[in-house]
């Protein structure tokens, strides 16, 4: 682990204790934790990206027909 310094707001900080100590935490862990979430939902949306992009490509008609209809597309 490594210590980092940031700079808050004296209300944001107060704000960050109060809730920090009812969780029964430290301001630096709910921070922590926070950016852990936000960096692996970041990750997941990436691999979920890569994933659809590596898709193969599908036709939407064969090269003699013609485009389906708007509401053949649709269709729930």
């Amino acid at each position: 682990m490594k210590n980092v310094t940031i700079t808050l707001e004296e209300d944001v900080l107060r704000w960050a204790k109060i809730r920090a100590a009812s969780e029964d935490t430290s301001v630096s862990r709910m921070l922590g934790e926070e950016l852990r979430r936000k960096m692996l939902s970041e990750q997941s949306y990436e691999i979920a990206r890569e994933r659809f992009k590596a898709r193969a490509i599908k036709a939407l008609k064969s090269s003699n027909a013609s485009y389906p209809s708007r509401d053949s597309l649709y269709e729930r």
